[in-house]
């Protein structure tokens, strides 16, 4: 009986290889998981912590200072504030036109520097060279510029004859919202370009000779070839630009202090946790932005898919 049943095992038993496979499979498994062990951490505690402890924190009364107490969904009511709607609006219009100027801008650089020709390193670095510079130091970099009392610009303007007075470049909406996008563009606007050029240089050159065989124009090329191909790059541009100014604080806090005119959407998530000492209305209004911005990013990638 002993011999036939180990016979038996044998038989039903996989082949050696195959146990070797399934061992060495295993074994690359728990080495991966090894591997990926740290970052996941790293991200449960620098990400999916904190963002459990917004979601509580929402629904409580959690005062700056004192005791906690649960309070259901009335720190939500903060939304109806009239100064969280009015930098909600702003910083809507903020995200338009520095979306808008941004990408035209950058796309034109990319344009402009993708081909080889002599020089066009300097160029590249020369556009390239303020994404070196930090986004608090650019901000007071341009306040110097900004200031009323010192402002070169105000003297350019008036040799230009564009005006005959002193521009308060910070102190009204319009102003503050123009001189900021311009701070941002300059900033921002080679870090893009750099992103778009690369998608460019990526598309067979043979594209762009056949189709000027066809007889196609360099509109017809650029919208039946050029943007097509390069709507991964462009996505990964609109979706950084769109959340950074979403995001935006430190330009509007540093140039203008967050002043009500000038307010977004994260600087009324600090006045709230810090001038009214409300913790639980701030995460609540957290957790909206958060909402927004995987919305607008999900619907971006949803539509560049289904247009694939």
């Amino acid at each position: 009986m002993t011999l036939v049943a180990s016979r038996e095992r044998r038989r039903t038993a996989p082949p050696r290889g195959t146990r070797r496979r399934s061992a060495l499979r295993r074994r690359r498994a728990y080495t991966g998981a090894l591997y990926a062990a740290p970052m996941a951490v790293i991200v449960g505690v620098l990400f999916v912590i904190p963002l459990g402890l917004m979601l509580w924190m929402s629904v409580n009364d959690w005062p700056l200072l004192g005791a906690s107490s649960p309070n259901g969904l009335k720190n939500y009511k903060v939304l109806s504030d009239s100064l969280l709607t009015d930098a909600i609006w702003f910083t809507v219009k903020y995200t338009i036109v520095t979306t808008v100027v941004l990408s035209l801008i950058s796309f034109g650089l990319a344009l402009l520097v993708q081909e080889q020709r002599p020089g066009i390193g300097l160029f590249r670095s020369v556009f390239f060279l303020p994404a070196a510079v930090g986004l608090a130091s650019a901000s007071l970099l341009f306040y110097s510029l900004f200031v009323n009392d010192q402002s070169p610009l105000n003297s350019v303007a008036r040799w230009l004859g564009l005006t005959h007075g002193t521009v308060d470049w910070l102190g009204t909406s319009n102003h503050a919202l123009a001189s900021v996008v311009g701070m941002i563009t300059w900033r921002f606007a080679g870090f893009y370009m750099l992103i778009l050029m690369t998608g460019l240089q990526a598309i067979d050159p043979q594209l762009f000779e056949a189709a000027r065989t066809d007889g196609a124009n360099r509109w017809q090329i650029m919208r039946s070839i050029t943007l097509p191909l390069l709507r991964p790059s462009l996505a990964l541009m609109l979706i950084l630009s769109i959340t950074g100014s979403l995001l935006a604080f430190d330009q509007f806090f540093i140039l203008t202090g967050g002043r009500q005119h000038t307010a977004t959407a994260v600087i009324a998530i600090y006045r709230q946790a810090f001038i009214r000492q409300d913790l639980g209305g701030a995460a609540a209004i957290s957790v909206v932005v958060l909402a927004v911005l995987l919305i607008i990013n999900g619907a971006q990638l949803f539509i560049l898919r289904r247009e694939r």
